[in-house]
C-alpha cells in the first residue's frame, strides 16, 4: 500500500479513508471473501440468482418514486411494470421475467442520491466506510433516505430485524461475489488500490448520473467501466 497520498478537496480525509480501506481489505481477505466464496460454492446459482432478484424487486417502489422526483414518468412507469410482473408472474420477484422479451425491462437501480444529483447537488467529500465501502457525502445521505423508505414501502415483515438482517447479509454476499474479479485486479495491478477504488467509484457514479440527468454531468464520460456492484443492469 502507498503511504503518502495527496489530500484533495474531493477527498479531504484521505489518510483516514485509506486506513479504513486497509482495515476493510484485511477483514475481507480473512473473513468476508472466504464466507462469500463458501456461499457461492454451497448455494446453487439458481437459488442465489433468485434471492438476488427477490431483493432487487423490493427496491422498485423506491426507484419509481425517485424517477418521478427526477421528472422521468416514463422510467417510473417501467419500474412499476417491473415490480408488478416480477411480483406476480415472477413468483414474488424470484424470477426477473421483466428483463426478458417482450417486456425487455432490465433492472436499473435508482435512489435519492441520483435525485439529489439531478437537482444539482454535488458529490461532497469522499469517504471509505466499513460496511458501506466507497461513497460520497451526497450518496451517503441518499442511502440513509432510501433505507427507511424501502421498509415503509414494503412493510411487514421485511421491516423486522429477523427478516432484514438475513436480507442485508445475502445482499452483501452477492455483492462480494460480483466484485471479486474487480477487487483481485486492483490488488494485483494497481500501485495504490485505495486510489484506484476511489477513482473507479467516482467515474461509475458520473456515468450513472449522466444516464439519468445528462445535463448535470459536464465533461467526457468513461463508458468502458464495469457496472457498479449490485447497481448495474443484469
Amino acid at each position: 500500500m502507498v503511504s503518502a497520498r495527496v489530500r484533495t478537496p474531493a477527498d479531504p480525509l484521505v489518510q483516514l479513508n485509506a486506513k479504513s480501506f486497509e482495515v476493510v481489505q484485511a477483514v475481507d481477505q480473512v473473513f468476508t471473501a472466504p464466507l462469500a466464496m463458501g456461499y457461492r460454492k454451497s448455494v446453487p446459482s439458481p437459488i442465489r440468482s433468485g434471492l438476488r432478484n427477490f431483493l432487487r424487486n423490493l427496491e422498485e417502489p423506491v426507484s419509481a418514486l425517485n424517477y418521478l422526483l427526477q421528472l422521468k414518468p416514463g422510467r417510473a412507469a417501467k419500474s412499476v411494470v417491473r415490480f408488478t410482473f416480477n411480483s406476480t408472474i415472477g413468483v414474488g420477484g424470484l424470477v426477473d421475467v421483466a428483463k426478458r422479451q417482450p417486456l425487455n425491462l432490465p433492472y436499473r437501480q435508482n435512489g435519492f442520491a441520483n435525485t439529489f444529483a439531478c437537482y444539482g447537488i454535488g458529490d461532497g467529500p469522499f469517504f471509505f466506510l466499513p460496511l458501506v465501502g466507497p461513497i460520497t457525502l451526497r450518496d451517503l445521505v441518499g442511502l440513509t433516505l432510501d433505507k427507511p423508505l424501502f421498509t415503509l414501502a414494503i412493510g411487514k415483515p421485511f421491516n423486522r430485524p429477523y427478516y432484514s438482517i438475513p436480507a442485508i447479509t445475502i445482499d452483501a454476499l452477492n455483492d462480494r461475489i460480483e466484485q471479486d474479479a474487480v477487487l483481485t485486479k486492483m490488488r494485483e495491478e494497481s500501485p495504490d488500490p485505495y486510489v484506484a477504488t476511489r477513482e473507479l467509484y467516482l467515474k461509475q457514479r458520473r456515468a450513472e448520473i449522466a444516464a439519468i440527468c445528462p445535463k448535470r454531468v459536464k465533461g467526457p464520460i468513461d463508458t468502458n467501466l464495469p457496472p457498479r456492484v449490485g447497481k448495474g443492469v443484469d
